[in-house]
């Protein structure tokens, strides 16, 4: 597994299927800033895409627009059907601009809901103040000379100072 994060305007977001399950990911993906772009299931035009959804339709029909995705060069998440998915959505807790993700790698999404559940309560929306903070206090050292450990080892006591992790 590598998790990576990309910038959600350089890359065009396709998402087909229907009922529930699409308008589940949909809203992943709006929360995330991603416009995806609808694809219908059955003659779609893959032209420019590199993700592609899939969600609420049969395994039949997804394994059919998977591999002509593929064949377009373009990766493919169809959920809950792990063998038809070249990489996962992780469960995600946003602050702002704080990302935390968990993956179990396709093979308990449940367990990373129930994780996310769990942090979702830990981290509350103060953490936006906290990172802007934060940020300003690192381009402060920055802006000073200081290394890059430096930076760090100044990070790690400006929050442990006010427990923030506690």
């Amino acid at each position: 597994m590598l998790a990576i994060i990309f910038n959600e305007t350089a890359v065009k977001v396709g998402l087909a299927g229907v009922g529930e399950a699409l308008e589940r990911r949909r809203a992943a993906l709006t929360e995330a800033g991603v416009m995806p772009i609808e694809i219908p299931v059955q003659g779609a035009s893959l032209a420019g895409l590199k993700l592609l959804y899939i969600a609420g339709i049969s395994k039949s029909d997804a394994a059919v627009l998977a591999a002509r995705a593929r064949e377009a060069g373009v990766f493919v998440n169809v959920e809950d059907i792990r063998e038809l998915c070249d990489f996962h959505a992780p469960a995600t807790v946003r602050r702002g601009d704080i990302l935390v993700t968990i993956s179990t790698g396709g093979r308990a999404p449940g367990l990373a809901r129930l994780i996310r559940e769990w942090l979702s309560k830990k981290l509350g929306s103060e953490w936006n103040r906290q990172l802007e903070a934060i940020s300003d206090r690192r381009a402060q050292w920055r802006a000073e000379g200081l290394s890059p450990q430096e930076v760090s080892q100044r990070l790690r006591d400006f929050v442990a100072e006010r427990n923030w992790l506690s």
